[in-house]
């Protein structure tokens, strides 16, 4: 799923091309794809515990899954349904907002920092440094020269990242247009979903076609060796669900975490415990 999803760096991106519906690999039906996520399950979970264990004698590895898309395209559906396949005591999430007035204070890629994963961590970014490419540029927020600049500055922090033993996975939802309309309608229509529902959603979607451009660049200028980007088509959730646990589960498996040895004379401690 590597190859197959990953977005080509440096190259003109036109999203229409891409179907947000489509299956490109995998099981081919919401049952199926149910089944084969649940099957995923004890994989990734033993893979995480050997990530965490090899962390105690010193193993610097984490792994980093960067959630972006347009709202409702799953982000937070995401957390809930492939983090759930893991030890919530090994991961590290977090939902990035709009700045505090405290973060304002600090350059954009501070407050990313300050959230990493620890050795041994799987984190999860929903939404991340990216929205300081993406919203920033939709809404003119920063000069369009600093706004140019800070696609390198992200490359050399990804790259830094990389060198510091961070896997970073980093997933594009692809939804449809039509799918996100269908999506607030359908928070619209149950009252126990309000909560989720805000208006200035519908605003947002006046200006669709300037957050695809926003995200074209960034997914062009900044998929890289270091730290590629994947694009997953999000309008069938059951599809986005198993996608990423894939593309989880191959990361794991090339870092392929073992248990570190034990340093005591493992005959002897048995020893000793059989007499007390």
């Amino acid at each position: 799923m590597r190859d197959l999803l990953r977005v080509p760096g440096g190259e003109p991106l036109d999203l229409t091309a891409y179907d947000a519906s489509a299956i490109p690999a995998g099981p081919a039906d919401k049952a199926s794809g149910l089944a084969a996520t649940a099957a995923l399950a004890p994989r990734l979970a033993d893979l995480q515990e050997r990530l965490y264990a090899s962390s105690a004698a010193g193993d610097r590895r984490r792994l980093l899954l960067i959630l972006q898309g347009m709202d409702t395209s799953g982000k937070g559906g995401t957390v809930k349904h492939v983090i759930g396949l893991f030890n919530p005591s090994g991961c590290r999430i977090r939902a990035f907002k709009a700045p505090t007035p405290e973060e304002r204070n600090h350059p954009f890629l501070w407050r990313i920092m300050m959230a990493l994963p620890q050795p041994g961590e799987i984190g999860i970014f929903d939404r991340s440094h990216y929205e300081d490419v993406l919203i920033a540029r939709v809404r003119d927020l920063v000069p369009r020269s600093r706004l140019d600049r800070r696609y390198g500055q992200i490359n050399h922090f990804e790259k830094s990242l990389a060198e510091d033993g961070v896997t970073v996975v980093k997933v594009f939802l692809h939804l449809s247009y039509e799918e996100q309309r269908n999506r607030l309608l359908e928070r619209l229509d149950n009252p126990e979903k309000h909560w989720k529902f805000n208006p200035g959603d519908i605003e947002e979607r006046s200006v669709w076609p300037a957050y695809r451009e926003a995200y074209e660049v960034a997914l062009e200028r900044c998929s890289t060796d270091e730290a590629p980007w994947y694009l997953v088509p999000a309008d069938r959730k059951w599809y986005r669900n198993w996608a990423i646990s894939k593309l989880l589960l191959e990361h794991l498996e090339a870092l392929d975490p073992a248990y570190p040895p034990g340093d005591f004379d493992v005959a002897e401690c048995r020893r000793l415990l059989l007499m007390t």
